[in-house]
């Protein structure tokens, strides 16, 4: 009995060894190298981090040439994205494109925080406008945005938990009005958790209204009166000259929204003037990592306000410009981050 118990470590020791051995040798090696990779780069760190989301984006963003992609490491492949490394009027930036949705965009956050030598986070691209007083081609650099697409979907007797923001009874919008009961019942908005590097582990806090950096929003601040493009062509211009505005509200959900009532009710109840598909995963996921983030959005539609089609096909690649000359304004004005 006693031999058994003094080869027992050393058995141990072997397990564990030919466990870890295992483990490494499965991680793929494109993966390995891609760790390498961004050892090196993070050696030239830190960074700003810049994340927008679809191919029109980023064509306005790198169209402007003022991205210089770094000459040794230029990017790295990483879960099928490609992390752009390089300089912005000689600031440090890594810029990726996460795609559509608030998986997406909260993933490629998460990953590049972990991943990155990133101090803060620039999120950029378009948005439906939900405010009367904005307009197609014009910026907006909310203070705050709410996740609009966490719900309890209640039966047409159901009561809402007193603990939710608002209530959207379907039946409102019956037409003719009060032609009887609405099957659909109605939604009530719920707020989210939110887990925090500044609290004690799994000790989450609600919120509703997750908010940009204070300081990075003083800074944006000194945009306002910047000059933004008009024209789409030669041929297609906006009849007023576009504006940036700092300081709104906006709303995020997994919904496209094109629908003149819901865009009403939006403004209504939440005071919102814009409608993305990502800003408030990119805000949230920032604020539990305690690190800088501030959003930039181009108003491409009109979030359904519009009398005929969809305004985005025409106007998206004018939005996209002008939300990608704020972007590069913004980050001229943004002190460190010097590339040596």
């Amino acid at each position: 009995m006693a031999a058994k118990l003094v080869t027992l470590p050393y058995f141990a020791s072997v397990v564990l060894t030919c466990l870890l051995v295992v483990s490494v040798s499965a991680i793929p090696s494109k993966k390995i190298n891609s760790l390498k990779l961004i050892k090196q780069v993070n050696s030239k760190g830190p960074y700003i981090g810049l994340l927008t989301v679809f191919p029109p984006e980023e064509n306005a963003f790198l169209g402007t040439a003022d991205f210089k992609p770094n000459p040794e490491h230029p990017f790295v492949n990483l879960s099928g994205r490609r992390y752009r490394v390089g300089t912005i009027y000689g600031k440090k930036v890594i810029y990726v494109r996460c795609g559509i949705g608030m998986v997406n965009a909260a993933a490629v956050t998460q990953q590049m925080l972990d991943l990155f030598d990133v101090a803060g986070i620039v999120h950029f691209g378009i948005s439906g406008n939900i405010n009367n007083s904005m307009s197609i081609g014009d910026v907006s650099i909310p203070k705050q945005f709410a996740n609009t697409g966490l719900w309890n979907w209640l039966n047409p007797k159901g009561t809402v938990d007193p603990d939710d923001v608002a209530q959207l009874e379907v039946g409102k919008y019956n037409v003719p009005k009060g032609d009887g009961v609405n099957l659909l019942g109605k939604l009530s908005y719920s707020p989210e958790q939110l887990f925090s590097v500044s609290r004690e582990p799994n000790d989450a806090t609600t919120l509703f209204w997750a908010g940009v950096s204070q300081h990075w929003l003083k800074l944006a601040s000194s945009l306002e009166g910047m000059e933004l493009e008009k024209c789409v062509n030669s041929s297609l211009c906006l009849p007023q000259k576009p504006k940036l505005v700092v300081g709104l509200k906006g709303s995020t959900a997994d919904i496209f929204v094109d629908n003149a009532a819901y865009r009403d009710f939006l403004y209504k109840a939440f005071g919102v003037s814009s409608a993305d598909m990502e800003s408030s995963a990119v805000v949230m996921t920032c604020l539990s990592n305690g690190i800088p983030v501030i959003v930039i959005r181009g108003m491409s539609d009109l979030a359904g306000g519009q009398s005929g089609e969809n305004a985005m096909d025409t106007y998206g690649s004018l939005a996209a410009l002008n939300t990608a000359k704020a972007v590069l304004k913004f980050i001229s004005k943004l002190p460190g981050y010097n590339s040596r």
